[in-house]
């Protein structure tokens, strides 16, 4: 009897042990968790896309911390297009106690090594806006992509094109001779997105019967004085265009500047993706036909919620919606000139 007292004893003792080391843990846990460090790493800070994704998860933790009463340190870091600046900001960031790394990366094929880096310490990665190999978002326990289907948005991209033309051929092929003469400009080499936007929204056209006829193409890096440059260049070689496809907004507003500037007349119809606030005017105004919302918005407050929930739970939030549990894609839409 009197062991057995003495071993019922021991177990409440030890129960008690357990649990107030749970309290104490718990505690710890809360109190270390009154601020929330991320890192968000931009491959370009003035690119206008990405900068309005960090504006909108900027806007999101300042919400959060009003409303939470949780510190939020979130830090910029721009490698101004040069993956050894970015590798350098990486390595010195996995120094600096931070919760969750945000990348955009420079160059994606060096996604492995990131992931690899980051799990090596612990920190949850979120990539962003520059979409790595599927096997690379695989590889951590932690690692996750926010986005927009690059090939969605070249459909609707696409489809904008081919539904005008169905609905009126002469509001395309401005000079009647049964082909519509169009140039292309592409993102960056290499850029997956600018890979898969060039490929898709010809395809699409050509699968709806729009008679395409290529007059010209070329690499204006995503910027609108590159696309300026190009589309003058064009213009002045006296070729006929009377279709300008763009793998984002701000091309396609340096072709809208070139046109201008040369005091073009005709309708050339010119189309682009992203949906930024000055595409979105330019459209309205009619200087652009149309542009594929990719929600710049959505992106940043997703990319918030998910790094604050990882860095509080270690798990996403579970009001998020997440695809083959590593990706959230942004909504689509589609906005035409009336």
């Amino acid at each position: 009897m009197k062991n057995k007292k003495i071993a019922i004893i021991c177990f409440i003792i030890l129960f008690l042990g357990a649990f107030c080391g749970k309290s104490i843990w718990d505690s710890y846990q809360k109190e270390e968790k009154k601020q929330i460090k991320i890192a968000v790493f931009a491959y370009k800070k003035s690119d206008i896309f990405l900068s309005d994704i960090i504006e909108n998860m900027e806007r999101a933790g300042h919400d959060y911390e009003e409303e939470n009463g949780i510190s939020i340190q979130i830090d910029i870091l721009d490698a101004k297009e040069n993956q050894s600046e970015q590798d350098r900001q990486l390595d010195k960031c996995l120094q600096l106690d931070y919760d969750v790394f945000c990348v955009n990366l420079v160059d994606r094929t060096t996604a492995s090594v990131v992931v690899d880096k980051t799990e090596a310490e612990g920190i949850p990665l979120i990539f962003f806006n520059r979409e790595p190999v599927e096997q690379d978002i695989e590889k951590g326990n932690n690692v996750y992509y926010i986005g927009a289907d690059a090939k969605g948005s070249a459909v609707l991209q696409g489809k904008m094109i081919a539904d005008l033309y169905a609905e009126d051929p002469n509001a395309l092929d401005l000079d009647g001779d049964g082909t519509v003469e169009y140039v292309m400009m592409e993102g960056q080499m290499g850029h997956q997105d600018a890979i898969i936007r060039t490929e898709w929204s010809i395809k699409t056209m050509r699968n709806a019967g729009v008679p395409l006829k290529a007059v010209e193409s070329g690499v204006a890096n995503f910027e609108r004085s590159q696309g300026a440059a190009l589309m003058e260049q064009w213009l002045e070689k006296g070729d006929e265009i009377e279709l300008v496809i763009c793998n984002n907004d701000d091309m396609a507003l340096g072709a809208v500047d070139a046109i201008e500037k040369m005091g073009i007349a005709e309708e050339i119809k010119i189309v682009g993706i992203d949906g930024t606030e000055e595409g979105i005017k330019a459209v309205e105004a009619g200087k652009m036909y149309g542009t594929v919302i990719c929600n710049s918005e959505q992106q940043g407050e997703a990319m918030f919620r998910l790094a604050a929930s990882l860095a509080l739970t270690g798990e996403p939030d579970e009001s998020l919606k997440l695809t083959n549990e590593r990706y959230i894609r942004a909504e689509l839409d589609q906005l035409v000139s009336q």
